[in-house]
């Protein structure tokens, strides 16, 4: 009995928390479908600022734009179009930082503009710096942007040189200069590092300088003991080297190293001799080693000499080439001597020119080789590819569209194979070559080479 009546006084309860369940489970109307003018904002986001129709819909959810008030809005739009923002631009700023179209212009957006054209940043900088830090316009100009970019001007020297760190840091300008950023410099130049140096660090990786005190102080001293001195060129770029890892990761790198027959002493010359190599991950240092000493049979000693063997990549640049070399080796056209380690190291210009387009002819099949030279556009293949076409027809295809390749061709020079041209610009010509056989008629046997004439 007892038990029928507590499940009568439960009963209601459970009604009520079932209908406070199905209450919050079911999804509520959107403020499109319940608020005019979310459509409102939306049309505008779409019609006037060039968001896509997701991109409105999601901007919509926090900002809601009136209809009488839209004037001040546009204003904002007029205003970033008449300093250079795009298209691309406004809808990058607007997906951000959706409360940029309500900062008032003449009171938020012209003095921060101004302060920043007056120190450089102008053309497509100015758009460029905004969108990729957005955080500009939210700062206060008296009491954060200044003393920021007066702070850097005293360290850097001029504005080139704080442009140029802001290009490789986003949030160059708006980051906490006293707390973080001063303490670094200061001590880096306390442990003897030139101030030349320390500029130069900045500008090239800005983020370095945003290490907390205590990383940076251990890796400077970790540096040190391994004997790079501050003031030596090297010791910057060990240092970066450093930062990009922790200890635990340092030491597994070394261990992958003396796997491979090296000392801590030949580790330790290499790295400071080029302390990027070390920046690599371990599969990839496994991998360079592996093919550096066991395939090309190449010498400790050269690798010391150049350690940049070590950063280049074995899929995309050492197999590929030493594949080419030796095809050229077999055929007698090249005797490769002691000059592999010159050839690796070539740049891919030269590589290109002197030992792939040159013997084009003579050995078929080597450009196929080089398709996986990676490091080229993936069109330079096909355009690599069409250099077996007789040279008659290259020429003619450069002659035919030379009105819509002149920009290519400098100070009207001949209309000859230049490989530079056909290496910088591979899909202009491209469709220059595919549209002159097409246009004239050409079939494809009359093109290749050994075809008659």
């Amino acid at each position: 009995m007892s038990a029928k009546v507590a499940m009568r006084n439960l009963l209601p309860l459970l009604q009520k928390r079932l209908l406070s369940t199905l209450s919050s489970s079911t999804p509520t109307l959107s403020p499109l479908s319940t608020d005019p003018s979310s459509s409102f904002t939306v049309d505008f986001l779409i019609n006037s600022c060039g968001l896509s129709t997701n991109s409105a819909l999601s901007v919509s959810q926090k900002l809601q734009l009136r209809e009488k008030n839209i004037q001040k809005t546009q204003s904002v739009l007029e205003f970033l179009k008449a300093h250079g923002f795009k298209e691309a631009h406004v809808v990058k700023l607007i997906e951000k930082r959706p409360g940029v179209l309500r900062r008032g212009v003449d009171t938020n957006l012209k003095p921060k503009f101004e302060f920043l054209i007056a120190n450089g940043f102008v053309g497509e900088l100015l758009p460029d710096l905004i969108t990729s830090n957005p955080n500009v316009l939210q700062r206060a100009l008296e009491s954060n942007i200044k003393p920021c970019f007066e702070y850097w001007k005293s360290i850097l020297g001029s504005n080139d040189k704080i442009i140029a760190a802001s290009k490789r840091c986003a949030v160059f300008l708006t980051y906490d200069c006293k707390s973080i950023i001063q303490p670094n410099v200061e001590l880096l130049i306390k442990e003897g590092v030139p101030e030349e140096r320390v500029v130069k660090l900045i500008v090239a990786q800005p983020r370095i300088i945003y290490q907390r005190r205590d990383r940076m102080a251990y890796a400077i001293n970790a540096v040190k003991n391994l004997g790079l001195e501050p003031k030596a060129p090297m010791f910057i770029y060990a240092l970066r080297s450093m930062l990009s890892m922790n200890e635990f990761t340092w030491k597994k790198k070394i261990e992958v190293m003396k796997s491979f027959g090296w000392t801590e002493e030949e580790i330790l010359q290499t790295f400071k001799r080029y302390p990027f190599q070390l920046s690599s991950s371990e599969e990839k240092i496994r991998k360079s080693m592996d093919f550096l000493l066991n395939t090309l049979k190449m010498e400790k000693q050269a690798i010391i000499a150049c350690p940049k063997f070590l950063m280049y990549s074995t899929e995309k640049r050492l197999r590929p080439r030493y594949d080419v070399l030796k095809i050229l080796n077999s055929k007698k056209l090249i005797e490769i001597g002691k000059k592999m380690n010159y050839l690796l190291a070539v740049n891919e210009k030269r590589f290109l020119e002197n030992y792939v387009i040159k013997f084009a002819n003579e050995v078929p099949g080597l450009l196929e080789v080089l398709y996986m030279l990676c490091v080229c556009p993936g069109e330079l293949f096909e355009v690599l590819i069409s250099l077996k076409l007789k040279e008659q027809i290259l020429r003619a295809a450069l002659v035919d569209f030379k009105p819509n390749l002149k920009f290519l061709i400098a100070d009207g020079s001949d209309c000859q194979l230049l490989p530079q041209l056909i290496i910088s610009n591979p899909l202009i010509f491209k469709i220059a070559l595919d549209s002159h056989i097409n246009v004239n008629g050409i079939s494809m046997m009359d093109t290749r080479l050994g075809s008659i004439s």
